[in-house]
């Protein structure tokens, strides 16, 4: 039998669908519509605890097999539902009308009209869609983003001690370690990660237009932004924004797939240095039996993961830049743009996980080449002018700067005997030549 990931449109439902399959329970159209039907219930249900009048007498004992309406929801579910929506050509009518058919079927023919009291249908997309994206959030993409920073704190440590010639403008610097150097990169995700948790996975509820009014002018004694705000942000978990228009203003939203593009750009920042490494032989890479690295030079072990996570990275980021810029603007009380651009959240999400993935299985694969940082740093002996020069100012020498300068920037290659020779001939104490005699540039490497 032929997969029909092989006739997938995008790959992240076709070549990478098993490095994606993580999140379909969060952004397929059936996780969609299961989301709907878990709010609809959780509304209903909060209606009879209220509790409204004409709800008073409903049987409390049924909430759990209401709740299994979205507990146990099937794919065949989905499809039911869908069918209907070609007749009602409304997604969230469909849903209503589904859930109403299940009220028939329990003999709660005299409540069915309380499902989606007073509500429109952004009450239930501006809740389900948040709330699939904040347990998408905890189930798949922390535990991923955790897994690559873990990896990398791992290797931090492993490699603290490695002395390792530092590069800017791509050319010889003071020396550095390779364990600070991907600690670099452990602390900035872990920095956006606080920030990531600041934001507010807010959510819309409140008719119409945004104010209660067919509440209102149903029951006009009971504070149902009171109600509202107890709903989205106790029974579900949310940040209740309020006042809204008919949606969410998505500004919460916007903030939050800002930061998930400033960590995946932190990641294209380690994948290019880390690319960067192997070809200057820092690092081989683990050969796995049958792999090929070209279809025409039988030598080559590339850098393919790395690779493959900055490509999909940048995919994402222009997704999450579309998402940001475009969610918060809504012509007048709404328009239907959102609609369609929020059923896209999974897709940036899915070249974001299958990039984590890659970053990791890369990094699972380096072999560190201690000669190579060795070799490097025996032949650039010039990086040990700064040292030299600042211990030279400290000590009062005239212009040491300059006298450096004029030793280290010729063509002539400098080494550990022209830097012997240069101190030798310095007048200054014993003591002093000492001291600068014993920097090289493999243990000049800073705190």
């Amino acid at each position: 039998m032929i997969s029909n990931a092989l006739q997938a449109i995008s790959p992240i439902d076709g070549r990478y669908a098993s490095k994606t399959a993580a999140l379909v329970p969060f952004f397929s159209e059936e996780a969609l519509i299961r989301y709907r039907v878990q709010i609809e219930v959780e509304y209903f249900i909060a209606l009879v605890e209220l509790p409204l009048p004409q709800l008073s007498d409903f049987n409390k004992s049924l909430f759990s097999d209401l709740r299994e309406l979205y507990t146990s929801f099937s794919v065949q579910d989905a499809a039911h539902i869908k069918e209907t929506e070609k007749i009602t050509n409304h997604d969230v009518k469909a849903v209503e009308y589904y859930i109403k058919e299940k009220f028939d079927a329990l003999g709660l023919q005299k409540y069915k009209e309380f499902i989606h009291f007073g509500l429109t249908s952004q009450d239930i997309n501006n809740t389900a869609i948040p709330l699939s994206l904040k347990d998408a959030m905890n189930a798949v993409y922390v535990p991923k983003l955790f897994a690559v920073k873990d990896k990398l704190k791992e290797l931090a440590s492993e490699w603290a001690a490695i002395p390792m010639l530092a590069r800017t403008h791509g050319q010889p610097a003071s020396p550095t370690r390779l364990g600070k150097e991907i600690e670099v990169f452990v602390v900035r995700l872990e920095e956006q990660f606080d920030l990531l948790n600041d934001v507010k996975s807010a959510a819309k509820f409140g008719g119409a237009t945004g104010n209660f009014n067919a509440h209102k002018v149903a029951y006009p004694t009971i504070d149902w932004k009171a109600f509202g705000t107890e709903f989205v942000q106790d029974r579900l978990g949310l940040h209740h924004s309020f006042p809204t228009t008919q949606i969410e203003h998505y500004d919460h939203m916007a903030a939050l797939f800002d930061c998930l593009k400033r960590i995946n750009t932190i990641l294209i920042d380690l994948d290019r240095d880390i690319w960067q490494y192997v070809a200057m032989d820092y690092f081989k890479q683990k050969i796995k039996k049958g792999e090929v690295g070209s279809s025409a030079m039988p030598h080559k072990v590339n850098p393919i993961d790395f690779e493959n996570s900055e490509g999909n990275l940048g995919i994402a980021n222009a997704l999450f830049e579309h998402l940001s810029s475009k969610l918060p603007i809504s012509r007048l009380q709404r328009d239907l743009t959102d609609s369609t651009v929020l059923r896209n959240i999974g897709v940036p999400m899915g070249h974001t996980l299958v990039a984590f993935q890659s970053t990791l299985k890369g990094l699972n694969k380096l072999l560190l080449n201690e000669e190579k940082f060795a070799e490097d740093l025996e032949n650039n002996w010039a990086v040990v002018a700064e040292a030299i020069q600042t211990i030279l100012r400290r000590e009062g020498y005239p212009n040491p700067y300059e006298v450096l300068k004029g030793l280290t920037r010729t063509n002539e290659r400098i080494n550990q005997t022209s830097i012997a020779n240069f101190i030798a001939s310095l007048e200054i104490p014993e003591a002093v030549k000492k001291e600068m005699q014993a920097i090289t540039p493999g243990n000049y490497t800073g705190i």
